[in-house]
């Protein structure tokens, strides 16, 4: 009589707990799929490396030269328009030059030079072409590394949200069509890294340049998504 209670309570237990096969099955029943899509945006803003590298027999001289020099294109610079904060200081050094010897002889310095680079932000891309020519008028001689982007890039990056959502629907409702399922409702969206900016050799805007000739093109921004849909 001891035994009936605790054997009751043991089958009610286990009448409690859901089979371990009914979750692995339940578990199962799902299908994950990565959707991506880039869509295509004309920049409005552009980076451009420029400076001035110079060149003495003393390591004063040199850095006196190139301050001289670096001086005159931030002067440049402001007349262009181009504001303060848009420049930065991306590289400063000071590197002595070795004598070049081919008898094997120990080489010694025989001068300095000195360079001074800095990032623009040129927000008006139609004027990125006088922008260059006035820092080379100035007496930069270092200009580098033109980059292309989109300012404001929320509404073409929501665009191709969108798209690699729908991207990602379309090839679940072809692999559960595929697997004679039917597909169920959204489980779980994450969102992987994007593709963009990237530019891409399209030479839209050359014409628009009335200075030393620079092309915007277009630049792709895309995304990527991972979903997970239920399948009945």
């Amino acid at each position: 009589m001891r035994l009936l209670p605790a054997t009751l309570l043991l089958a009610g237990l286990c009448a409690a707990i859901p089979p371990a096969t009914a979750g692995a099955e339940e578990t199962l029943r799902r299908i994950t799929v990565t959707g991506s899509a880039e869509v295509e945006a004309l920049p409005d803003i552009a980076t451009v490396s420029a400076g001035v590298e110079t060149q003495a027999s003393e390591a004063a001289a040199a850095m006196a030269a190139n301050a001289t020099a670096m001086n005159a294109v931030f002067a440049a610079l402001e007349a262009a328009g181009i504001d303060r904060a848009d420049v930065q200081t991306s590289r400063l050094s000071l590197d002595s030059i070795w004598e070049n010897r081919s008898d094997g002889g120990t080489p010694k310095v025989v001068g300095f030079q000195a360079s001074n680079m800095v990032t623009v932000t040129v927000r008006d891309i139609d004027r990125l072409g006088a922008v260059v020519d006035a820092v080379a008028a100035a007496g930069g001689n270092r200009i580098f590394g033109v980059d292309f982007a989109v300012d404001e890039p929320r509404a073409q990056i929501d665009a191709a949200r969108e798209r690699a959502v729908a991207d990602a629907r379309a090839k679940a409702e072809l692999y559960a069509g595929a697997a004679g399922v039917a597909l169920g409702p959204v489980l779980s969206i994450s969102e992987g890294g994007g593709s963009g900016p990237s530019p891409a050799p399209v030479f839209a805007r050359a014409e628009a340049m009335a200075d030393t000739p620079v092309a915007g093109g277009t630049i792709t921004l895309g995304a990527s998504v991972e979903v997970v849909f239920a399948i009945e």
